[in-house]
């Protein structure tokens, strides 16, 4: 997710209302503007999100039916670089990152953070120097890092973005295409006994309906430094997708998605800089704007057109997309061949776009456990 920090982004509902149900003059003025009215009364929560590529933070208070976000942080680090090669996290990665990693503690001691959760994901898991790197973030932070497993990194990413999930299809599989990993879980829609869209417990049910889930030791770092990110022949993309196809057949067979898929009442939900770079290309944006990327719909041939304009630029190309910029153009490709492998495989007519996932999955269930959003029932009966 790319937000701009300090300015908030309702989450549900944004407006209060008084004893009489009428909307308050200062609610009514945040709702018209777009910023959540001030309830400094009502705790902060942090959810960090590490991975192989991208530092990310959301400093968020609860409302009525979920969060409205106060802070926020995103920085490409690339912790992972070159990790999949040497078994260990590098000097520069680490060192980049603990500066990254120092600006989030400094907002989190600012806002007054009650709790949070700092998760790292696959570049951490797979690093024998994982330990080490650990006890440099605490000394030079202050940060409790914590190295999440794959199945709680698929649970949090569904947990995420359930409110995007279309209740009109029986199944849904939801993909995650990281830097190091990439996570895709699939699930049975008719499992599910509440409406995700109505408060933070229900978004959290969303997890009852994964009937399977798999993690890829692939992603967009990882593959990039395979095969290469900088000149991208079409033989080099199509190399890249044969390569993520492997991985997905074994998972194919295993659970038989492809007929269920088949039969139209199926859709894909992407929550990764992938989907959300190729929905910003194709929607042809000037800059990122997430209010027009966040939850958009896209055809499969949107998707391919996208990834089949990105392989005949050049590396300078792809770096004057406004979408991709210099930090992307590396890795941009790596993800579409992931995307391609999914979209051959899975022949789904339609994708949704979440820019959401593990940190709104991490904030839903802290506050979910200490019992928010309170005072729902007595809300209703008046």
């Amino acid at each position: 997710m790319r937000q701009t920090a300090g300015k908030p982004v309702v989450r549900g509902s944004g407006t209060s209302a008084n004893a009489g149900g009428a909307v308050s003059a200062r609610a009514a003025r945040s709702a018209r503007s777009g910023t959540p009215p001030r309830q400094p009364h009502l705790p902060a929560y942090a959810a960090l999100d590490l991975g192989t590529n991208n530092c990310r933070l959301l400093v968020a208070r609860p409302s009525r039916r979920g969060f409205y976000v106060i802070d926020a942080f995103s920085k490409i680090i690339r912790l992972g670089e070159g990790v999949s090669g040497t078994g260990r996290l590098s000097a520069p990665a680490m060192e980049r990152t603990i500066e990254a990693l120092k600006i989030c503690s400094d907002k989190m001691r600012r806002r007054q953070v009650k709790r949070s959760r700092v998760i790292a994901t696959e570049a951490c898991r797979i690093a024998e120097n994982s330990g080490e790197f650990i006890d440099m973030v605490r000394e030079r932070t202050g940060l409790e890092l914590e190295i999440v497993n794959r199945e709680t990194e698929a649970r949090l990413a569904v947990s995420g973005c359930a409110s995007l999930l279309d209740s009109e299809c029986d199944w849904a599989l939801v993909f995650d295409i990281g830097g190091g990993s990439s996570e895709l879980i699939w699930l049975d829609l008719s499992r599910r006994t509440r409406s995700w869209r109505r408060s933070m417990y229900d978004r959290l049910d969303a997890q009852n309906c994964i009937v399977a889930w798999t993690s890829l030791p692939i992603g967009v770092v990882t593959l990039a430094e395979k095969h290469g990110g900088h000149v991208v022949t079409r033989e080099t993309f199509e190399n890249m997708v044969c390569d993520v196809l492997v991985q997905l057949e074994a998972f194919e067979r295993r659970h038989a998605m492809r007929e269920k898929i088949r039969s139209g009442r199926t859709h894909l939900l992407g929550t990764s800089g992938t989907v959300t770079t190729m929905a910003g290309i194709h929607l042809g944006l000037p800059a990122y704007d997430r209010k027009r990327v966040d939850g958009c719909w896209l055809k499969v041939c949107d998707v391919q057109a996208v990834s089949e304009s990105l392989v005949s630029m050049s590396y300078a190309e792809r770096i004057a997309q406004p979408c991709v910029g210099r930090e992307r153009a590396d890795l941009v490709l790596a993800g579409c061949a992931i995307l391609e492998a999914m979209l051959r495989l899975w022949p789904c007519e339609k994708l949704r776009v979440a820019d959401r996932g593990l940190r709104e999955g991490i904030l839903a269930t802290l506050m979910a456990e200490d019992g928010y959003p309170r005072g729902r029932r007595r809300a209703r009966r008046r």
